[in-house]
């Protein structure tokens, strides 16, 4: 038998496939999440909840255990059935990517370790990025269950860190990926480095992140629809005490709003000095997709402002959001390959 051989190009090819599925992922759940669609299965049922009510009888125990939630009760009362499968297909689609996703990473990883193709180093690190996605699984559940009780929509807190993980996941398989790709053209290549720049553009970049998960959560999107100036104010009217300077901060829909369309230039500085960064360490091609996403996040999300937070316009400003992130990791991880 012939002795076994990483194959660092394969896993890393196989992992930017999985973040593309993730990445698509998280574009669902932005149509998902922009049109409220997300609290029509009410139930989390990780094996058997893939395959969907087949019978009529089984559509209607769906539609019974939906009318007994309050965002039938208070939003969707006399719904039809037709209606409510029209709500239950986005949702189903969202958590069969998710296990689709987890389908596709554990058997290959299972695979790869069969084969014993999985480089020195690099299996402790795929097997938290499993467990990582598993628990984005069960994040996804506490999410939804906190809209099915006491209120219509679900927590804007959870949704943030739903979102937020997605997100790391994504850099976290860009930025093994990478190091593979490095591994296999330089035998003695080491993991790359987190430099303190790369840190400090991917903090501002968290919190931007955040305050957009928040904005969604809260709808603060639609309390203005006017750009630079809040409703011609540049401090928005209507920012309400509520309690704490973190609940306000992170709660009220003016104040959040208006933290998130200006934090963005800070965060965009950062990340337009990674990029220059990145070319400076002789790496053209990162430098070249943080500034494209940025810019076009940045007129997205004025764009998707002006618009009245049109659904087209606010899932694209997610789903750029994503490729910023993926950018983001890319040239950070250029520069922690070279002492800059």
């Amino acid at each position: 038998m012939a002795n076994p051989s990483p194959r660092p190009v394969a896993i890393a090819r196989w992992l930017l496939f999985v973040a593309a599925l993730v990445f698509f992922m998280v574009v669902v759940g932005g149509i998902t999440r922009l049109t409220e669609l997300g609290l029509s299965i009410t139930q989390w049922k990780p094996i058997t909840g893939a395959i969907p009510p087949l019978t009529h009888d089984q559509w209607m125990e769906a539609f019974r255990l939906y009318q007994q939630i309050p965002e039938y009760q208070q939003i969707n009362r006399g719904m039809s059935l037709s209606d409510f499968q029209f709500i239950f297909f986005w949702e189903w689609l969202h958590r069969l990517l998710g296990r689709l996703i987890g389908i596709a990473f554990a058997l290959p990883l299972a695979w790869f370790a069969w084969k014993r193709a999985i480089p020195a180093g690099y299996g402790p690190r795929l097997v938290a990025l499993l467990a990582l996605g598993g628990l984005q699984g069960a994040i996804g559940w506490w999410m939804v269950k906190s809209g099915l009780t006491l209120r219509t929509d679900v927590s804007h807190y959870r949704l943030a860190v739903h979102l937020l993980t997605a997100l790391f996941i994504i850099g976290g398989l860009v930025w093994t990926a990478l190091d593979l790709l490095a591994l296999s053209r330089n035998s003695r290549a080491r993991p790359a480095r987190l430099r303190p720049l790369a840190l400090v553009a991917l903090l501002a970049l968290f919190v931007q992140l955040m305050l957009g998960a928040f904005t969604a959560g809260l709808d603060a999107g639609y309390v203005s629809s006017t750009w630079p100036l809040m409703n011609d104010h540049l401090v928005p009217e209507g920012i309400s005490w509520m309690g704490s300077l973190w609940a306000t901060v992170s709660s009220d829909p003016y104040l959040v709003h208006f933290l998130h369309r200006w934090w963005a230039w800070g965060a965009a500085v950062a990340l337009i000095l990674l990029a220059r960064q990145a070319r400076r360490a002789g790496q053209r091609a990162p430098s070249i997709a943080i500034n494209a996403a940025v810019g076009t996040q940045i007129v997205l999300g004025i764009a998707t402002v002006l618009s009245g937070i049109a659904l087209p316009l606010a899932v694209l400003h997610q789903a750029v959001g994503a490729l910023v992130v993926a950018s983001a990791a890319w040239g950070a991880h250029a520069i922690g390959t070279r002492r800059i």
